[in-house]
């Protein structure tokens, strides 16, 4: 008897093998109405990505392009006239060193604390048993749409002491709620509460419970989280411009913002067509090549946590 089964689920688990390779050498034909459809889709992303990708192709042409020939239109796809003036120019400034060294500080410890804020309580979060957990999401949720003011936060910020302090780039928007709620959806659904359960019957507390099994099933969202606050925090020069006054505090976004401004306040005021066209040149070549100084690093951190970008955005994304 027992033999017979054995050979009735071998030969069960040959006609599937079978069947597999039969669907392989036979794939299914597209319609013509399915390659239409695959065309029209092909030649729409196609567009798309030339109007996402053009901008950002552009800027880094410019930036390495000679200023009349911009000012003229003659650049498209290829530097004209290849020069590196506006990097040269930007560069010399001391302040943008400080400014690099401030924004790598500022986004390090930022990044570090919003995690170690956000991880735990989006975990909390989807836990079902959590004391008040509905009333807590309902005054997150308030946030995101009600806030106090600019003028209550300064007063509040003051009142900390965080005004012209580096902490005030630290410890302000140490979290996102957003951010919060794509990691308690990432957490509800990859997380088994079987595995949980399992955890609690092997006498593991809470804590264990979060540091050894919680943890090393997060990388991809927290891979999403880093790279999230970590972006906000590396453009963000907005909470730098209400709080910080002394420059050896300022990060690059601020640093390259105010040498902006004093390149157009130049273009302006400059007296004399051929001053005025020259300081204009300037300007442009400025701006081009601060964009590029201000997203490299960005740029070049992507590629390094991707793998988990997608995995982590993808699965923590609401539903």
């Amino acid at each position: 008897m027992v033999n017979t089964m054995i050979r009735a689920l071998q030969n069960r688990a040959i006609e599937r093998k079978e069947a597999r390779n039969r669907s392989r050498r036979s794939p299914i034909r597209p319609s013509k109405g399915d390659k239409v459809f695959y065309a029209i889709n092909g030649i729409f992303l196609l567009i798309l990505a030339v109007i996402v990708i053009y901008p950002m192709w552009f800027i880094i042409v410019a930036s390495f392009s000679d200023p009349d020939a911009v000012l003229n239109g003659k650049v498209w796809a290829w530097p004209v006239g290849f020069t590196i003036s506006g990097y040269t120019n930007l560069l010399k400034e001391k302040a943008i060193w400080t400014g690099y060294r401030n924004t790598i500080i500022y986004v390090t410890l930022g990044t570090l604390w919003n995690l170690f804020l956000t991880i735990p309580a989006g975990w909390a979060l989807s836990r079902k048993d959590l004391p008040f957990r509905k009333v807590i999401m309902w005054i997150m949720i308030v946030t995101m749409f009600f806030g106090g003011g600019l003028i209550p936060y300064y007063l509040l910020v003051s009142t900390l002491g965080l005004v012209n302090s580096p902490l005030s780039q630290i410890l302000l928007g140490g979290v996102s709620v957003y951010n919060l709620f794509m990691v308690k959806s990432y957490y509800t659904t990859n997380i088994p509460q079987e595995t949980i359960e399992a955890a609690e019957v092997d006498g593991c507390g809470e804590f264990r419970t979060f540091f050894s099994i919680v943890l090393p099933l997060s990388k991809p969202i927290i891979a999403v989280m880093i790279l999230f606050y970590a972006v906000g925090r590396w453009n963000n020069y907005f909470d730098a411009l209400i709080f910080l006054s002394s420059e050896e505090y300022f990060p690059l976004q601020l640093v390259l913002h105010n040498i902006l401004m004093a390149a157009e306040e130049a273009s302006t005021s400059a007296s004399g067509s051929d001053t005025i066209l020259e300081a204009t040149k300037t300007a442009n070549q400025i701006r081009y090549s601060s964009i590029i100084v201000s997203s490299l690093p960005i740029i070049i951190a992507y590629p390094f946590i991707q793998k988990y970008f997608n995995q982590g955005f993808l699965v923590g994304s609401f539903k």
